[in-house]
């Protein structure tokens, strides 16, 4: 299973200001693709948009997709996502500038959350690879039922497991992000946060993917399907759920890679959207009520 990829982890944003700020500032992170999708340059009433931040390109950096509905200023969290671990020393550093609150857990390893509360861990030291992110950490509540889950049928290789702590550490590849699952006690609360991880592999193999799940009576969230998008290319996605709700999409890679390379113009589109946001709340604490009669 070499051949797939991890790709991205899907955050529900509230504030995208402060959010971006975490990312491009603290994090250290660079706008991969500005933000797209209804409503991204429109009216704000029940529209979204996303943006792609990472430390490189999707074709060989995990990245984190920000998703913002406009109109919805704070998600609830559950204890379904349990945080997103990187080895940077510049982003400790960062945060110190800029008086961001760490929390040393360990030594050298600091706890560091995202407007929203969303976890990061950061390791003070270089990165062993290229890509600083190290691992997403997610909750579930059978670790033994999760590893067959995410082992026997998605083909992920297990380079740690303790059953004392309940911990396993998985992946697809050696330099690639991993994807840590923690067991808790009780079940597993996505919440109104409710997060996605991505992943890819070859467009001749999601067939197959989806195949091998109806066999094992596995939850599909959305069956095989072609999005197309326009003046780019159609990609082929299936949308699975683990036994804990976690949500997983696979996208057709060879679509994915002429999909995901990254806009030079990504930092100004998400600036230009931050401007907008300030100009409406300024436009919306300002406007003069109607005359009655």
């Amino acid at each position: 299973m070499a051949t797939r990829r991890a790709l991205h982890f899907v955050f529900k944003v509230g504030n995208r200001f402060q959010t971006a700020r975490f990312f491009r500032d603290v994090l250290g992170m660079k706008v991969q693709t500005g933000p797209r999708g209804a409503g991204a340059r429109g009216p704000y009433d029940g529209k979204w948009s996303k943006t792609m931040v990472g430390f490189g390109p999707e074709d060989d950096h995990f990245v984190a997709e920000l998703t913002y509905n406009y109109g919805v200023g704070h998600y609830k969290l559950g204890n379904d996502f349990m945080g997103i671990t990187l080895a940077s020393s510049q982003a400790v550093s960062n945060a110190r500038k800029l008086e961001w609150p760490l929390n040393e857990v360990t030594e050298g390893v600091f706890e560091i959350k995202a407007p929203g509360g969303y976890k990061f861990y950061l390791q003070n030291h270089n990165p062993p690879q290229s890509d600083p992110i190290l691992k997403v950490t997610l909750a579930v509540s059978d670790l033994k039922k999760s590893l067959n889950y995410w082992s026997n049928l998605l083909g992920m290789k297990i380079y740690e497991k303790n059953e004392e702590k309940q911990r396993a550490l998985l992946g697809y590849a050696d330099n690639q992000c991993k994807l840590e699952l923690q067991g808790i006690k009780g079940r597993v609360d996505h919440a109104a946060a409710f997060g996605r991880i991505a992943f890819s592999c070859p467009e001749k193999e999601l067939l197959d993917l989806e195949d091998l799940m109806k066999r094992e009576n596995q939850k599909i969230l959305t069956p095989l399907v072609s999005l197309d998008t326009p003046g780019k290319a159609t990609v082929q996605v299936i949308i699975l759920a683990d036994p804990d709700g976690h949500e997983i999409c696979f996208v057709g890679d060879e679509a994915f890679r002429k999909l995901s390379k990254m806009d030079p113009e990504g930092g100004k589109l998400l600036d230009d959207a931050m401007a907008a946001d300030k100009s409406d709340e300024w436009f919306a604490r300002h406007k003069k009520p109607k005359a009655s009669g």
